[in-house]
C-alpha cells in the first residue's frame, strides 16, 4: 500500500483533507476493500469507504496502548455470543480505566447496525474502546473523552477438524492484571505466535512460573485426561475465554452420553498435561482446534481424537442454531 521514497525524493505535502483523501482513495482503487464497514465515534457514524477507515495518530490507544478490545463471530447472518463478549469488553475497560462514550445498549446497537450496513454474513466483528485522541502525553486526564471504534472482518471460516503442533514459548506471559483483561497491549502475544511459527508450530502455550499451563497467545487450551475428564486451566490468571466458558457449559452433554467422565477447570502442570489423551486450542474462530503434538511429543496417539471433534461439533452447532445468536437486520 505504501509508496517507496528514496533519500533524494521530495516528500509530498498535502495541504487539505480533500487532497489526502483523494490520494488514499487512489490507493484503494486497484485493491479489493478488505473490510466492508467501520464505525468511529470520532466521525460519529459508519463508513463504507476503506480510505476513511483510520484512527487519529494522537489517539492514546495508538501511541500509549491505552485501550481494550473484543470480538464476536458472524455466521449465517447472526452474531454469536455478542452479549457475553460485550460484557467482558466493558469489564476490560473498567480494569484499564477506559471510559465509555455510550451506554451499553448504544454500543450493542452500533455493532448490530454496522454489521447490517456491511452486508457481510460470515466473518467477525472487532471493536475497541480507547481513552481517546487529543495529545501525546502519558496521562489521559486532559483528553476530551473516550473513543469507540469497530470494524467488520469477512472470513470464510469453517469448523476445524485437522490437527496442529504446539510449542511451549519462552516469551514471558503477562501478569494477571493484564492477562485477565483483553487490552491492546499484545506484544507478548505477537512475539509468542512468531516464536511458534519460527519453530514450525501453529501456536504456542504459556506456562507460568509455578509450572502450570496457562493459555495460548489468542486462545485457551483444553485437555482430556487419561481418565476421560475434560480439563481447562483455571481462569484466575488468564483471560476468561467466552468460547471456553461456553464449551464448559456444553461439555456435560458428553458426560451424559458416557463419552467424558467429568468437566472441570483447575491448575494443571505441564507434566500432567502432556499425559493427556487429547488436547486442543479453544477460541472464537476455531472453535476447537485439536493439538496432536506439543514440544515434539505426540498427544495421545498423535492423531485427532474423537472427543475434541465431538466438543467441536457441540460448539459449531451452538454457533449455527444455539440460543445466543443475534439476527442482523440486513436491508
Amino acid at each position: 500500500m505504501g509508496s517507496i521514497v528514496q533519500a533524494e525524493d521530495q516528500v509530498p505535502v498535502y495541504e487539505s483533507g480533500a487532497e489526502a483523501l483523494q490520494k488514499l482513495q487512489e490507493k484503494w482503487k486497484s485493491t479489493p476493500a478488505p473490510f466492508p464497514a467501520m464505525y468511529s465515534s470520532v466521525l460519529g457514524g459508519i463508513v463504507l469507504d476503506p480510505a476513511m477507515m483510520v484512527l487519529p495518530i494522537d489517539d492514546h490507544m495508538v501511541h500509549r496502548g491505552h485501550g481494550v478490545f473484543d470480538t464476536a463471530m458472524l455466521l449465517d447472518g447472526h452474531l454469536y455470543e455478542l452479549d457475553p463478549h460485550l460484557d467482558r469488553f466493558l469489564r476490560s475497560a473498567a480494569k484499564a480505566k477506559v471510559g465509555n462514550p455510550f451506554p451499553r445498549d448504544t454500543l450493542r446497537s452500533i455493532l448490530v447496525q454496522m454489521t447490517a450496513a456491511s452486508g457481510c454474513r460470515k466473518g467477525s466483528i472487532r471493536y475497541w474502546l480507547s481513552s481517546g485522541p487529543g495529545d501525546f502525553l502519558l496521562s489521559s486526564s486532559a483528553l476530551p473523552g473516550p473513543a469507540f471504534y469497530a470494524v467488520v472482518i469477512p472470513s470464510d471460516y469453517d469448523q476445524c477438524r485437522h490437527g496442529v503442533k504446539a510449542v511451549t514459548t519462552s516469551v514471558p506471559m503477562k501478569p494477571p492484571l493484564f492477562a485477565t483483561s483483553k487490552n491492546v497491549n499484545y506484544l507478548p502475544n505477537v512475539l509468542s505466535i512468531m516464536d511458534a511459527e519460527e519453530r514450525g508450530a501453529f501456536a504456542s502455550v504459556w506456562v507460568d512460573e509455578q509450572g502450570y499451563v496457562a493459555e495460548g497467545p489468542m486462545v485457551n487450551v483444553a485437555f482430556v485426561t487419561p481418565a476421560g475428564e475434560l480439563v481447562l486451566p483455571a481462569f484466575d490468571k488468564i483471560l476468561s475465554g467466552c468460547t471456553a466458558k461456553r464449551l464448559l457449559a456444553l461439555a456435560p452433554k458428553l458426560v451424559d452420553a458416557g463419552l467424558l467422565t467429568g468437566v472441570t477447570t483447575k491448575y494443571i502442570t505441564v507434566d500432567e498435561a502432556k499425559t493427556s489423551v487429547e488436547m486442543a486450542f479453544v477460541g472464537s474462530g476455531l472453535p476447537v482446534l485439536p493439538i496432536v503434538e506439543w514440544d515434539g511429543q505426540p498427544i495421545g496417539d498423535g492423531k485427532v481424537g474423537k472427543l475434541m471433534l465431538a466438543l467441536s461439533d457441540l460448539l459449531w452447532e451452538d454457533m449455527k442454531s444455539g440460543p445466543d445468536r443475534v439476527a442482523v437486520p440486513y436491508k
